[in-house]
């Protein structure tokens, strides 16, 4: 399998990098600085950015499926993931690419912001309210293009070890529990789903 991955330096991208490579998979990463990165014979780096469409398009012709997992530290004012989707659409469109695109946004996006608890309200308000808004305008995006997409909403990151022994949410219901997972168990997520999609066009929930 050819996977590309998209934001691949840091984060969930790194642990999906190195997962994949793993398993045995070929692996296209695109990312502004790729030396955190290993060096692997099934691993190409592509230095660039996640805005540009000749860019995702270098990264992602002729792959199995791509997998996004573009973040940002900037809270104020941030039109990354909009702008990327714009471009994502774009890129897929002139490929005319059909294969499943995995983005990750996180749980508090749409209707999913609905379903948070208190304490996640409170800290989504405070410190990342843009980054949020922006999210939702990238799954709004995406969702009118011809992508083949699925969203995946993972509760609060940890930096904690792989294992395997998380809930996939499907549906939203009254009393849902989104609580803290792994980056590595999200990076399980999405190498298990590009593997055997089960969720395309779903908006997904994970948490231990």
């Amino acid at each position: 399998m050819k996977l590309a991955i998209i934001g691949a330096s840091a984060g969930i991208g790194a642990e999906t990098v190195n997962l994949a490579l793993k398993r045995g998979y070929s692996v296209r990463a695109l990312s502004r600085n790729n030396t955190t990165l290993p060096e692997h014979d099934s691993l190409t780096k592509v230095t660039g950015t996640a805005l540009s469409t000749d860019d995702l398009k270098t990264t992602i012709a002729g792959t199995d499926a791509v997998i996004v997992t573009v973040g940002t530290k900037k809270k104020k004012g941030t039109t990354l993931f909009s702008d990327l989707a714009k471009a994502l659409s774009m890129a897929t469109s002139e490929l005319n690419y059909g294969a499943p695109v995995i983005i990750v946004t996180g749980f508090g996006t749409g209707e999913s912001a609905s379903y948070l608890t208190f304490f996640m309200r409170l800290i989504i308000n405070l410190l990342l309210k843009d980054q949020y808004k922006d999210k939702t305008l990238l799954e709004e995006i995406i969702s009118k293009s011809t992508i083949n997409w699925e969203f995946v909403k993972p509760g609060m990151l940890t930096n904690g070890p792989l294992t395997s022994n998380y809930k996939v949410i499907s549906k939203l219901f009254k009393g849902i529990k989104i609580n803290k997972i792994s980056r590595a168990d999200v990076a399980d997520y999405l190498i298990k789903e590009v593997e055997n999609p089960r969720f395309l066009h779903h908006h997904i929930a994970l948490t231990v």
